[in-house]
């Protein structure tokens, strides 16, 4: 792994990005389809892979390959990585769609996951995802070493549990019609939104070789974008129509919820957003390695988004 410092690569155009990512997309696809629920019940495998397959953006798993890249990571380590993080983010939303929660009918395009199969299946089937985004972390194999299984497993379950999605998703819960000021703001996004976005930059560097230098720069890098991610979320949230996002518009104001331009406006969340992305943009700097164009084209993918 080189560390050598460089100048700041030119900024990838769309074509470029479309070139890095189509490939890596087209693995993690083919993973999926042969991993999501092929020996489940009927109806849950049909479910899990409703839940997974055909959907999302897959930025979770573009910055595990990004970042496994970047430090010259094992690659068969970096795609199971990869498709883990997709499947704890697919439960999440499977869960998080359910009425005791959000209670949303639309997701990535389509009727939620309890809306097609019922409440029972759309619970059991984030419950199996959950468990299956270990149990690829962990195959029987050599494919992996055991270090390295451990260190993936526990920066996913940190990602994942109280100190993170869930803890974030809780305090979520608990705010509806509270104004929360930026600081406790930060901290739920942080962790409902952010952990699992920075635990995909973590979880790709676990599958190479990096410097802890190199290593805190790439934790700041994903914590910048994670909380940027969900910046424009809210932004797009009442900017953006339902067909365009494929989920419900509207739905944090509608539910009284807090967010990014209830607090700061949407000129203020805009100008947020910038900034988190020169943070990104400046963690990449400060990291030393050799070549993070991929990773520096994902920062400006989550801010330019329009869904």
């Amino acid at each position: 792994m080189s560390t050598a410092t460089t100048a700041a690569p030119p900024r990838w155009d769309a074509k470029t990005l479309a070139a890095w990512c189509d490939p890596h997309l087209a693995n993690v696809e083919s993973a999926l389809s042969r991993w999501v629920g092929v020996d489940a019940p009927v109806l849950l495998g049909d479910a899990m892979r409703y839940a997974v397959l055909d959907g999302g953006k897959r930025l979770r798993p573009l910055l595990v390959l990004a970042a496994s890249e970047a430090v010259g990571g094992n690659k068969a380590a970096a795609l199971r990585a990869a498709c883990a993080t997709e499947l704890i983010h697919a439960y999440s939303l499977v869960h998080d769609d359910l009425p005791c929660m959000d209670n949303d009918v639309l997701r990535r395009g389509k009727p939620t996951v309890h809306v097609k199969f019922g409440e029972a299946d759309a619970l059991l089937a984030g419950d199996a995802l959950q468990a299956l985004a270990f149990e690829l972390l962990t195959p029987e194999d050599d494919e992996i070493p055991a270090a390295t299984q451990a260190l993936l497993c526990r920066l996913l379950a940190r990602a994942a549990g109280s100190q993170g999605m869930a803890g974030g998703q809780a305090i979520d819960l608990a705010s509806v019609g509270i104004a929360l000021d930026e600081t406790r703001l930060r901290e739920m996004h942080r962790l409902k939104t952010g952990a699992l976005l920075q635990g995909s930059v973590e979880m790709g560097a676990a599958c190479g070789s990096v410097t802890p230098d190199a290593l805190a720069a790439l934790r700041d890098y994903g914590a910048a974008i994670g909380l940027a991610f969900q910046v424009v979320d809210d932004i797009l949230d009442v900017t953006a129509d339902s067909q365009t996002l494929g989920k419900t518009a509207g739905k944090d104001a509608a539910a009284d919820k807090p967010t990014y331009v209830s607090l700061l406006g949407l000129d203020g969340a805009r100008a947020q957003a910038r900034q988190l992305l020169a943070d990104a943009l400046a963690a990449l700097e400060k990291s030393g390695l050799a070549d993070t164009s991929a990773l520096r084209a994902l920062a400006h993918m989550v801010v330019d988004r329009d869904r």
